[in-house]
């Protein structure tokens, strides 16, 4: 599995895996092996790269934390983003591109996945022709809930028509087999992307516009653990939304 808060940490400085390399005096090849295999470097280096990152050297590789009785932290938690604004696109589109099995999203709209990477649709199809199951949980514009957020946010109607429009977005797909649309009415506390036994998990806060709120990367670590209790609860609402079904016109 890809370290993927040492990946998001090298993103934040803006910097390239050769730009860390240089810092710490390793190949390259050494680093890319550290972000993408997940490998472990000696603690001296590991200590040297965290201080140039400005990282605590534990959350980056947890393997050199010496045991203890209790934890500050979940090992579940991979990496936090203050912000979703903060989080590039791409986080999404290379989450989304290594699944194999599952592909999750619940949301009311998001319709910013498509805006920011047009071809959402198109990699998503990919993937479902690869075997993986993709379930895509949008907002009812006509529910209850999803009005009173609008008023929330201070969005007014417009989440109803972001609503709508991210019905129109996921259009082309309603026919490819292997993904599923469909509509839910529930209060939504968290909105959730899915990507085999990793997901990004936005908060929403109270008042506070969605991009605005805090995001995190988790990694499914144990049965039972919090990425079950999120994959739990997306089956739940997926349970109560009702199927979007191509009809003349549209697909609602």
């Amino acid at each position: 599995m890809p370290n993927e808060r040492l990946r998001a940490a090298v993103l934040a400085e803006g910097w390239t895996y050769e730009t860390l390399a240089e810092k710490v005096r390793v190949d390259p090849k050494s680093v890319e092996r550290w972000v993408n295999l997940d490998r472990v470097p000696r603690r001296a280096t590991a200590l040297l790269a965290a201080e140039h990152l400005d990282e605590d050297v534990h959350a980056l590789w947890p393997a050199l934390r010496q045991a203890r009785k209790a934890r500050a932290v979940s090992p579940e938690l991979v990496a936090l983003y203050p912000q979703r604004a903060e989080l590039p696109i791409s986080a999404y589109a290379d989450l989304v591109g290594q699944a194999r099995e599952h592909i999750d999203v619940l949301v009311y709209a998001a319709v910013y996945l498509h805006e920011a990477f047009p071809r959402w649709n198109e990699l998503l199809m990919q993937r479902a022709a690869q075997g993986c199951r993709v379930r895509i949980a949008l907002g009812d514009a006509e529910s209850v809930n999803v009005q009173a957020r609008g008023r929330e946010e201070q969005y007014g109607h417009g989440i109803e028509s972001r609503c709508r429009l991210a019905l129109l977005h996921y259009r082309p797909l309603l026919r490819v087999a292997g993904i599923e649309v469909r509509t839910h009415g529930t209060t939504l506390y968290n909105s959730l992307y899915r990507a085999d036994d990793q997901m990004l998990v936005n908060s929403h806060v109270w008042g506070v516009n969605a991009y605005g709120a805090p995001v995190w990367l988790i990694r499914r670590t144990e049965n039972g653990g919090m990425f079950d209790t999120y994959t739990t609860s997306f089956d739940a609402v997926w349970d109560t939304a009702q199927p979007v079904e191509e009809r003349p016109g549209g697909p609602y």
